[in-house]
């Protein structure tokens, strides 16, 4: 039997990993009183339906004595022989107030003071909690379809999981570079299909375009010197705490080049234990100000 508890950051995503979860096929109980864990766990393991997948939710809203004595009682759990996951979710301050502000719903801890005041309370209230996860997910640059993704390779596939996320993007110059990025590379150096007619109005995931670019002996040898790089930082970066990598290749516009080196850096990296996704910023911005500025005329 497996039993999953899922914690965290109010805000973080702890109601949609409970529904993910849900869908795919746990038994999901969702803010049961701390008190009643052992023998809500002794039930299930007894029970005669033969469940085999249950996630638990603990979060804020059960108190914050209550999350204290959560990691006392998880604790005891597993030394009883339990079998238990403990997944943590994660975000940045920021994130968390924008989402709260979003749904227009006050933060738990708020009581009419400032929210991020009560983001950082009840961030010190799960330091316990959080050293005992088994999964540590930092949703803040994470889409829901990118969550789901995480969730069923944990929980559904049983790969294998490091709580570290690469988000390879690729962007244009001329629209500035992305704020978040981590790490920056200028790809301005390679062929630019922009000046083959054929090619123009296409993109890096274009096969011509990804064709006409990798064919460059530059563009091969950078890849490979990009993929030592990350795997030389990655477990460096893993070492001190990071949870997360940015990584902006950026061209002139953001079409052709940084699309393409983007595509295959991200190929070299999607199927490794690391959480992986890649985004094409401005890859439609040539073709949406073409069109404003034919209509304009």
């Amino acid at each position: 039997m497996r039993f999953v508890i899922v914690t965290g950051m109010s805000g973080a995503g702890h109601s949609s990993v409970m529904k993910i979860l849900e869908d795919d096929g746990y038994f999901c109980v969702d803010n049961l009183p701390v008190s009643l864990l052992p023998t809500f766990m002794q039930l299930v393991k007894d029970s005669t339906e033969q469940i085999q997948r249950v996630a638990l939710g603990l979060d804020i809203r059960g108190g914050h004595k209550a999350l204290s004595e959560a990691a006392d009682v998880l604790a005891g759990l597993k030394k009883d022989g339990y079998s238990l996951e403990i997944l943590f979710l994660e975000a940045s301050t920021a994130v968390i107030v924008k989402r709260y502000k979003e749904t227009r719903r006050m933060h738990p801890l708020a009581k009419g003071g400032r929210m991020d005041n009560a983001i950082e309370r009840e961030r010190s209230f799960l330091v316990e909690l959080k050293e005992q996860a088994d999964y540590i997910i930092d949703t803040t640059k994470l889409l829901i379809r990118d969550l789901k993704q995480e969730i069923d390779r944990i929980f559904v596939e049983d790969e294998k999981f490091c709580n570290f996320y690469l988000t390879f993007v690729s962007f244009g110059f001329k629209y500035g570079i992305p704020s978040d990025a981590d790490l920056v590379f200028d790809v301005r150096f390679l062929p630019n299909p922009f000046y083959i007619e054929a090619l123009k109005p296409l993109t890096g995931n274009d096969a011509q375009v990804y064709d006409y670019v990798m064919a460059s002996d530059k563009a091969q040898e950078f890849l490979r010197k990009l993929k030592d790089m990350l795997d030389f930082l990655i477990p460096n970066y893993i070492i001190e705490g990071k949870t997360q990598l940015v990584i902006a290749i950026g061209c002139t516009g953001g079409k052709h080049r940084s699309v393409t080196l983007t595509n295959a850096i991200y190929k070299e990296f999607e199927n490794t234990e690391y959480g992986s996704k890649k985004e094409h910023r401005d890859i439609e911005k040539d073709r949406l100000r073409n069109i404003c500025r034919s209509q304009e005329k």
